[in-house]
């Protein structure tokens, strides 16, 4: 005798009014569908950010078209928009699989990036400069990191403080100058910010990210750190001394990205790089990372993301070129498409199945 569901009922069963137990094959096929609809949501949250690229790319190519743009420049500024982004987003990726936040990446560029240009009006050394940069960025990064540990606080709670502190230090750099600006010699800002260093410099970082988070422990710790803090404790991990590795990284990140900011924008003040943070994060989660880290957690994110934040803003630049309230607009069609892309990935995950 079998019910509505098709799941074998004894004669006794129906008749005590016994709910029936489902047999070993019914639970069997509801794991598999289960485990089906996983895969398949894992898929197009694996998919979706490379969907959007494409989608990106080719209305680049045809608003850029339609407009009659000089796509070589056009393509040029694009890669001078996203290099920045990606390096600094790269970074930062260790601290965000860990299931951190760090919102003082805006700042500690800027501190960074004016501290590069004081070392070079000082000895006219670019490799100076570049050292200068990179220490200036590690120091924060793991003044923030320690506070954490020492303290024993959340780290978004001592990037908070940073945030301010780093303000604080920006201004007080720019009034050892007299003025309201540091400035770098422009033609010496002109030789060196080419597509060639750039290129040169993300690709060496980015060559030595990928390295680490997916070839060695530091990276498999930092995602299970992320995905279960409570597990990583017991099996020996060092939560601290992993937090600060992952600090200094993203701080290596950020002063190479100050090093190039300095070349690219040779006048920097207290507002230069404001808005650096907020694209990192835009550009992450546009390229598929998961704020709350773990094992989902993914290197390319930066460079999907960095690269389809810098066609998104290339893009609505030629279509709303000359219209009033164009900045505006361009905002709130971030806004949306942010919203759109968290609630895609999440969605990939609602299952009743953990994640392999």
């Amino acid at each position: 005798m079998h019910d509505l569901n098709g799941t074998t009922v004894t004669q006794e069963d129906a008749v005590a009014g016994t709910p029936a137990t489902p047999t070993k094959a019914a639970i069997a096929k509801e794991d598999a569908a289960a485990a089906a609809k996983a895969r398949r949501g894992k898929l197009f949250a694996d998919l979706a950010p490379l969907i959007g690229l494409a989608v990106l790319a080719v209305a680049f190519v045809l608003a850029g078209t339609s407009a009659g743009t000089n796509m070589g420049y056009a393509v040029e500024t694009l890669v001078n928009q996203s290099v920045i982004v990606i390096i600094i987003a790269t970074g930062a990726i260790f601290i965000f699989a860990m299931g951190s936040f760090d919102i003082s990446l805006g700042a500690s560029t800027l501190v960074a990036a004016m501290v590069a240009g004081l070392v070079h009006n000082a000895t006219g050394n670019l490799w100076l400069m570049l050292g200068a940069s990179v220490l200036a960025a590690v120091t924060a990064s793991l003044i923030s990191a320690t506070l954490a540990a020492v303290f024993n606080l959340p780290v978004f709670v001592t990037t908070v403080a940073m945030l301010s502190v780093l303000g604080a230090v920006a201004a007080a750099l720019v009034q050892t100058t007299g003025g309201a600006q540091i400035r770098i010699d422009r033609s010496f800002a002109r030789e060196y910010d080419t597509l060639t260093v750039k290129i040169i410099v993300a690709v060496a970082f980015l060559a030595l990210c990928v390295f680490l988070f997916n070839y060695t422990r530091l990276g498999r710790v930092e995602k299970l750190m992320g995905g279960n803090p409570v597990t990583a404790r017991l099996t020996g991990v060092s939560m601290k001394l992993t937090a600060i590795a992952a600090f200094a990284i993203a701080g290596l990140g950020v002063g190479l990205g100050a090093f190039l900011t300095a070349l690219r924008t040779p006048t920097l003040t207290v507002t230069s790089a404001s808005d650096i943070g907020m694209n990192i994060l835009v550009a992450m989660v546009f390229g598929g990372m998961v704020i709350s880290g773990g094992p989902r957690s993914r290197i390319y994110a930066a460079i999907i993301g960095g690269i389809s934040m810098a066609l998104l803003n290339q893009t609505m630049s030629i279509m709303l070129q000359g219209m009033a309230g164009g900045a505006g607009i361009a905002q709130m069609v971030r806004a949306v498409l942010f919203l759109a892309v968290v609630w895609l990935a999440a969605s990939g995950f609602r299952t009743k199945v953990l994640p392999r």
